[in-house]
């Protein structure tokens, strides 16, 4: 196939009526052309707009019959050339999407015309209009989605056309799947061959600005721009993070799920500036305001700061800018001859006694000074000069505390700020916690803040208006130039200044809030892949006072076995012993979990003073402290009230705790993530963005860990990729009905559960194959002889058929051959099924070897012939996509990731906080990690805090660097004292090492 040209802009031929919005493409292509002119400040004369003619709608390319004269062909220098994908990371238009439409808006209004059909153009507040089809024999435009506000689909992705790959052989097609891709990896610069989803389409944006998204991403994450298109193609596709973290590794050069859910969030920003835009866009045209130069100065804003900075003046019930009231007298073109031609400008002329506003020279001077402060405080190029400027001189963010009266604030308050009173930093090293204190001062009244840019900084903006880009293109008098001058200075000072703080300081609040978000979610992460301790009967113990310790006994398989409570500090605690020692010998417990809430420290004195006395004997008894934040919230919940009923909500939460150290992620995910309390400001940053990155961890958590669909709760199984709380109620109710799953392809029979669906969580799933051998060989027992059948195979394990005369099929029938594939056991995704069969026939292996010492024996052995990057080429798929296959091949059946986190720190003893000294080392578990420092229980009580300048690369181990978590809640640390402060009840730590 021939190459494909370029995209080009063009113009809209006369025959095609022009809508609102033809002119979008006109100006951003001509933007970079008119920066560099001196004369670029002056706008483009509106086009003339031809009488409106009647247009067939686009959206109903049902209307053109299949085969007719008028069927569009999309020719590249012959006809009939077939529309196909090119091979690339990110991929482009191959034809002119804005050509093709056009050609199709004239071959349907030479039709339409002849009927007189009244058809409305196409309006900013039309609705969505359906996708056209491409690609079949008659060739019609692909992939063309319409959205109501443009006239053409922008490609995101034109710069890069130098980094496609052209097609070299149509063998990469087949009858049912899409064709191969070449990948670009910094390991592979050449390409790896990556076989894109069947719907691929390129990355199209709804709205046409004056910039690149993808570009603009790149420069906002520091991420690759081929990397960028191929991650904003896979979330236009619906594909989940967790899936594209795993299975597409090689599109997204290997980054983690962090990485990505920033540049998702970074993308939502964008893709939300343009959608106000457009809005704004549609506003202004509606109330007769719009000129072009406004337009081109909208389609330029990145930010909503810069949005607002524009379109601030035409809100509705503004009174209108003083440029805005200038204007409105006639002034602008005095404004526009002092810079063009200032020779033939008279003020004098303008003067008009009776009008306000224009009766002496000196308003006249005004009104002129406020046009020109407006224009120039507009101009991209003027705004693009100061914020680089900005960027090679000393801006500081300064605070102070505010002059408010005592009686509106309280003095407990002001304490809290005692460091930001008179606080000032550069806004380059200024850390995100800092931000977010003086934030929160700020919303208090406590503080007020303010950025000082210094007046270098101004002298040096105006010295290059006048030389440079305002410099009038004549000579122009001593009178005309001072007018300039002054407005040069007013725009810097009434307009740009206040726009560059309101910049600096979103910019600082908003990386401030991501980061804190991060942490959050880093410590949630943590917290949720705690090593589980399973095969251990648990007591959990909720301490109380007055109302007593809640006590819950749960087994192995945390089932309830025993509840209580006994009153362990109302003067009983001998009496209550027995009572305790009863129920560990009864049900042979030796573990006890305690949670850290109010009486936490007395219960576990309690406890560590009788397994000291060897009161428990002959079980050797040792306890742990978890957090039971979020256990009361869970324990009155809805889903606690359906998995515990009529148990006492107090009691439910002794059960909470305990089962948090047997399957910490289970039971975590039962509670809404801001309420297991490890953030930092997270009620001071945004809540969407919050709930949204937290929910997003727990299903990145979940999906990895993976999930047994034949035994797991309802709960759990909502929060695997692609499932949610319908789709995972549907599988619950498939499962009740029609028996255990046997194998992966039977999701597909459940309600609800597409294709993409499917897709998204197949890889999360497991079906243990002991647990179907069982189940199969107690039906071929049960059922010999009947109609049903169930045959033992050699290789795959067990087929089953059931079939139902007189039923009709439906989606959940039976009446397929089931077989049970010990590759459903592993990470491995079905759509992989055939390349890891193809493996296995290269190594010699079966799958009755999953897991097991030959089969690693067999890897290891084949992989140090071949080598890793000569096999992925001979089974034709990626390096990345084979390491998964060879995992779960070699992983046993029993395979839990998280065995690599730490456990619970169980212990037998307690410490004193007058125990401690300078120079004392302990060991201790992190509780929180903050942007300021990372909080240690060391077992005093107390936690310690190491700050973060003492948490060193060099201190972590090479492990904690490559997953980059450094240090999250769990972590067993080990630490010396470095200070005690005992009226402030504060200890500060230095990390010595990571356990």
């Amino acid at each position: 196939m021939s190459s494909l040209p370029r995209r080009a802009k063009i113009k809209v031929q006369t025959a095609v009526p022009i809508d609102e919005y033809s002119s979008f493409s006109e100006l951003s292509s001509a933007s970079e052309e008119d920066d560099k002119e001196d004369s670029a400040w002056e706008p483009q004369k509106k086009v003339p707009r031809n009488p409106k003619q009647p247009v067939c709608k686009e959206s109903k390319p049902k209307r053109v019959p299949r085969g007719k004269k008028n069927t569009l062909k999309i020719s590249d220098g012959s006809e009939g050339v077939v529309v196909k994908e090119l091979n690339s990371s990110v991929l482009i238009a191959d034809v002119d999407l804005e050509d093709r439409k056009n050609k199709l808006d004239t071959v349907q209004t030479l039709k339409t015309a002849k009927t007189k059909r009244k058809n409305s153009a196409q309006s900013p507040s039309a609705p969505r209009t359906k996708k056209l089809k491409v690609g079949e024999e008659t060739n019609k435009v692909s992939n063309f989605k319409s959205e109501s506000n443009s006239t053409e689909t922008p490609s995101t992705s034109t710069l890069w056309e130098g980094a496609c790959k052209k097609e070299e052989d149509e063998d990469d097609y087949t009858a049912d799947q899409s064709p191969l891709k070449k990948i670009k990896t910094e390991s592979c610069p050449q390409g790896q061959p990556v076989r894109f989803p069947a719907n691929a389409s390129n990355v199209v944006e709804e709205a046409e600005m004056n910039w690149d998204i993808v570009q603009v991403l790149s420069e906002r994450t520091n991420i690759e721009p081929w990397v960028c298109g191929n991650i904003i193609r896979l979330f236009n596709d619906d594909n989940t993070i967790p899936f594209i973290v795993r299975y597409r590794k090689e599109l997204i050069n290997n980054l983690d799920a962090d990485y990505l859910r920033e540049v998702q969030q970074t993308l939502e920003e964008l893709r939300t500036v343009a959608k106000k835009v457009r809005g704004t866009i549609q506003k202004i045209k509606k109330e007769g305001k719009m000129s072009e130069c406004l337009l081109r100065a909208l389609l330029n804003c990145k930010t909503f700061e810069e949005l607002e900075h524009v379109s601030a003046p035409y809100k509705t019930g503004s009174k209108g800018t003083k440029a805005q009231r200038a204007r409105q007298l006639g002034l602008e073109e005095a404004a526009r001859t002092l810079l063009e031609n200032p020779g033939m400008l008279n003020l004098l002329s303008y003067i008009q006694p009776s009008v306000k506003g224009l009766s002496t020279l000196q308003d006249i001077e005004t009104g002129v000074q406020h046009i020109l402060a407006d224009m120039i405080a507009k101009d991209r190029e003027t705004l693009d000069f100061i914020r680089k400027l900005c960027q090679n001189r000393y801006i500081s963010i300064q605070s102070s505390l505010a002059k408010v009266s005592s009686k509106k604030v309280n003095e407990k308050d002001v304490g809290k700020f005692h460091l930001y009173q008179n606080f000032s930093c550069n806004i380059r090293n200024i850390q995100h916690h800092q931000i977010l204190a003086i934030n929160r001062g700020e919303n208090l009244k406590i503080l007020t803040v303010k950025v000082n840019i210094p007046d270098g900084v101004k002298n040096e903006f105006c010295r290059w208006c006048i030389q440079n880009r305002w410099r009038p293109r004549r000579f122009a008098r001593p009178e005309l130039m001072k007018i300039l001058h002054n407005s040069i200075d007013d725009s810097f000072k009434r307009l740009i200044y206040p726009l560059l703080c309101r910049e600096f300081r979103a910019k600082l609040t908003s990386d401030a809030e991501k980061e804190s978000v991060m942490m959050f979610g880093r410590n949630l992460r943590q917290l949720l892949l705690t090593n589980p301790v399973p095969g251990r009967t648990l007591m959990g113990v909720d301490p109380g006072y007055k109302h007593g310790c809640k006590l819950a006994i749960i087994s192995p398989t945390s089932q309830i076995l025993h509840t209580d409570v006994v009153y362990l500090h109302c003067g009983q605690g001998f009496q209550e012993a027995e009572k305790i020692k009863r129920l560990l010998l009864n049900f042979n417990c030796s573990t006890v979990v305690i949670g850290n809430g109010t009486a936490c420290r007395e219960t576990e004195a309690y406890f560590a003073d009788l397994i000291m006395k060897n009161y428990f004997a002959p079980l050797d008894v040792v306890y742990c402290i978890v957090s039971e934040a979020g256990a009361s919230i869970y324990s009155v919940s809805p889903e606690a009230n359906k998995e515990m009923p009529g148990l006492d909500p107090n009691l439910r939460s002794a059960v909470s705790i305990a089962r948090r150290v047997q399957d910490p992620l289970a039971e975590l995910v039962k509670i809404e993530p801001k309420h297991i309390g490890v953030g930092m400001y997270q009620h001071d940053v945004s809540q969407t963005l919050l709930k949204a990155t937290l929910d997003s961890v727990v299903e990145e958590c979940v999906s990895f860990v993976g999930v047994d669909i034949n035994i797991c709760s309802e709960v759990l199984l909502r929060h695997i990729a692609g499932l949610n709380a319908n789709r995972a109620k549907s599988i619950i109710e498939w499962r009740e009905k029609n028996g255990p799953f046997i194998n992966r392809e039977q999701l597909k029979k459940v309600k609800g559960l597409g294709p993409k669906s499917f897709q998204q969580c197949a890889g999360f799933i497991r079906i243990n194959q002991d647990y179907i051998r069982k189940l199969c060989s107690s039906q071929h027992t049960e059922s010999a002889g009947s109609s049903q059948r169930v045959a033992v195979t050699s290789l795959a394990g067990v087929e089953v058929t059931s079939e139902k005369p007189g039923k009709k099929k439906s989606k959940t029938a039976a009446n397929v051959v089931l077989k049970p594939d010990p590759l459903d056991q592993t990470c491995i995704h079905p759509e992989s099924y055939n390349i890891a069969m193809r493996f296995l026939s290269f190594i010699g292996g079966t799958l009755c070897e999953i897991g097991k010492p030959e089969m690693q024996q067999k890897i290891k052995s084949f992989l140090e012939k071949e080598g890793i990057e000569k096999l992925a080429e001979r089974l034709q798929t990626t390096v990345p996509s084979l390491q998964i296959i060879i995992d779960g091949l070699s992983q046993p059946e029993s395979f839990d990731f998280r065995t690599d986190f730490s456990q619970p720190d169980f212990k037998r003893s307690i410490v004193c906080l007058q125990d401690l000294q300078v120079g004392t080392v302990l060991t201790g578990k992190v509780e929180n990690a903050t942007l300021f420092g990372i909080f240690v229980d060391i077992g005093v009580g107390i936690t310690g805090l190491i700050p973060i300048r003492n948490v060193t690369e060099a201190k972590l181990s090479k492990t904690k660097r490559r997953r980059s978590l450094g240090l999250g809640p769990g972590e067993r640390v080990e630490v010396q004292v470095l200070n005690i402060d005992v009226p402030r009840s504060r200890i500060t730590l230095d990390l010595i090492r990571v356990l």
